[in-house]
């Protein structure tokens, strides 16, 4: 490859708009690997948060040890240690407030756990919705500016009265760096927007599992209070 050929070269010779597509598209690209990056460290260090507090649930402690624990340390905690803190925290209140029907102790902690494990969710699926329109929209913003480099490449080339290869093979490739830019923007897009939406399904359903185990505990707790 010449040094005519070279992809900044390419870019100097381009017209403005195809300049500012390709400008555009890779500060789209930084910012979505930065989105990435953050993404890939936050959902790891969640999943480490949630095994240990798993293993500190089912160890057998008891609960309101547990509880205080967590309210200590409520921000730096695991979504499924926040869920647990909320449940647990309507279902004291209720207790205070003296209702002993299970059934009503048991709604009240499961409407905060729901409450609370909604919030969680859209807490771990920020940026995803970004990536997603990386993915989607970057590949036809490049052929736009594809489209764009051609027509002005021809409207050039008009003017003379001999075209060859030689003349028209820089306008055509700097037209089609346009499109290499928006996929390369779109591909690590779309595949992190899918591994991340697969992680983050499977963090909701150990989420939701939690939600019901810790009801049927809740549940024989308020029964034996009740009695």
């Amino acid at each position: 490859m010449t040094h005519e050929f070279s992809v900044v070269e390419l870019m100097r010779n381009a017209s403005w708009v195809v300049q500012a597509v390709v400008l555009l598209l890779v500060g789209v690209s930084i910012t979505s690997w930065a989105a990435i990056l953050r993404k890939v460290f936050a959902l790891k260090r969640v999943r480490r948060l949630t095994d240990e507090f798993e293993r500190d649930f089912w160890s057998g402690g008891n609960l309101q040890t547990l509880y205080e624990s967590s309210l200590r340390r409520a921000p730096e905690g695991s979504p499924m240690e926040r869920i647990f803190a909320s449940g647990m925290r309507e279902f004291l209140k209720l207790r205070e407030r003296r209702i002993t029907q299970p059934d009503a102790l048991l709604d009240g902690a499961r409407r905060a756990m729901r409450a609370a494990y909604q919030r969680e969710l859209d807490a771990l699926e920020v940026n995803l919705s970004f990536l997603g329109s990386v993915g989607s929209v970057s590949p036809y913003v490049g052929l736009f500016g594809t489209v764009w480099g051609i027509m002005h490449a021809f409207t050039g080339l008009a003017a003379l009265t001999q075209v060859t290869l030689a003349t028209v093979a820089p306008a055509i490739a700097e037209a089609l760096v346009a499109t290499a830019i928006g996929l390369f923007a779109a591909i690590p897009a779309v595949v992190a927007y899918n591994r991340f939406a697969h992680d983050i399904d499977r963090l909701a359903n150990r989420l939701e599992t939690f939600i019901e185990e810790f009801s049927n505990i809740l549940h024989r707790h308020a029964g034996a209070a009740g009695h």
